[in-house]
């Protein structure tokens, strides 16, 4: 039996999921970690909007799992990476919903990172 508590996004919590119009780049320590066109834009009741970018377009060898896990009512469970490169600052600096809930299934195959723990999330227009 799953304890776990699921909610569905509404009202009082909305979540939207949106392309990201324009180019998307994250760098840590001078190397570029991501670099995308194909970001999507998750917003969740008050929270900052966050970039969620595809696996294929981040260097993945420059990542390493953790064993971190959270657990989010609205999106499922999450799984950690840290980046190296970055030393203690970027510990745990990215999350992923490998299996997220059918309400946000479209940030599967995508990773975040938090804005603190890199040294830049730039968005840029393409016009």
């Amino acid at each position: 039996m799953n304890s776990k508590p699921i909610k569905i996004a509404g009202p009082d919590h909305p979540i939207t999921i949106t392309p990201t119009k324009g180019r998307v780049t994250v760098t840590v320590n001078g190397r570029r970690i991501a670099d995308t066109r194909e970001a999507l834009t998750l917003k969740e009741a008050a929270y900052p909007a966050v970039q969620y970018i595809p696996r294929k377009d981040i260097d993945m060898t420059q990542l390493q799992r953790t064993s971190h896990q959270t657990y989010c009512p609205y999106k499922g469970d999450c799984a950690y990476y840290s980046i190296p490169v970055g030393g203690d600052r970027s510990v745990n600096a990215v999350w992923t919903y490998e299996a997220p809930y059918a309400a946000v299934a479209a940030i599967k195959d995508h990773v975040a990172f938090y804005p603190d723990r890199v040294d830049a999330i730039e968005e840029r227009s393409l016009t």
